[in-house]
């Protein structure tokens, strides 16, 4: 039984036999695996009263190591995402009382953010249950293709990277 992407590219084999539509089958099978992924780890979220966007800053300060502090620029720099996006999730993680800002010793100019007791306690919670979720969502596969996996998707990134 054929699914919905080989049916799409029997579909363009038939219209268009002058084309090479095989990329299609790996660029469509991993939008739709990101959308699946993404419905799966935003349930997950929200379970811990998060979405995405702050379980990454959450998650980030964490795995910076105690104290648990930043820059925003560090901050920007570990999740690949513009400054504005950082600001306005810091914003909202601190109305929550889950990250605090404070001015950089170092540079007076500078701001530091660093996980609250509060935002640490969740992220502690969130964690174990976020990891649950990947690896049920990788339950499917070996180690060992996890890992070619991990090595293909890398490849491809840094080729997007490159252009």
């Amino acid at each position: 039984m054929k699914d919905q992407i080989e049916q799409i590219l029997a579909q363009w084999t038939t219209e268009r036999p002058d084309l090479d539509a095989s990329p299609m089958a790996v660029i469509g099978r991993i939008s739709r695996v990101s959308r699946k992924v993404d419905t799966r780890l935003a349930a997950t979220f929200a379970r811990h009263g998060l979405d995405a966007a702050a379980f990454d800053v959450l998650a980030t300060l964490r795995r910076s190591g105690a104290p648990y502090t930043l820059s925003p620029s560090e901050l920007t720099a570990s999740t690949m995402v513009t400054s504005a996006a950082i600001a306005q999730r810091l914003n909202r993680l601190e109305e929550r009382g889950l990250v605090s800002r404070t001015k950089n010793s170092s540079d007076g100019r500078g701001k530091k953010v660093a996980l609250t007791a509060d935002g640490l306690a969740l992220v502690e919670r969130a964690l174990p249950d976020h990891l649950a979720t990947e690896e049920s969502i990788l339950a499917g596969l070996s180690p060992e293709e996890r890992k070619i996996l991990a090595e293909l998707l890398a490849r491809v990134e840094g080729t997007l990277d490159r252009k």
